[in-house]
């Protein structure tokens, strides 16, 4: 059983990955460009970014779904 659960949440993080690599693939290029695609170095810096409020709403969103960044560093406009 911990076996299977362990595939689900791979599967499940692969999922989200390409979801927040479609939606963010814009504000990799604007925050974190010297910074290879799919990396945890790009996966930080992005995450820094979300948590600065400077990413645009699409990646934002993306990010929140992903659990990557919680919704409260949404920056008010």
């Amino acid at each position: 059983m911990g076996l299977a659960a362990l595939a689900l949440l791979t599967a499940e993080a692969a999922a989200y990955s390409k979801k927040v690599e479609n939606a963010c693939r814009g504000d990799y290029n604007t925050h974190c460009p010297g910074y290879k695609e799919g990396s945890a170095a790009l996966r930080s810096c992005i995450t820094l970014a979300g948590k600065r409020g400077n990413l645009s709403k699409r990646c934002f969103d993306a990010l929140v779904d992903a659990g990557m960044v919680p919704r409260k560093y949404l920056k008010k406009k």
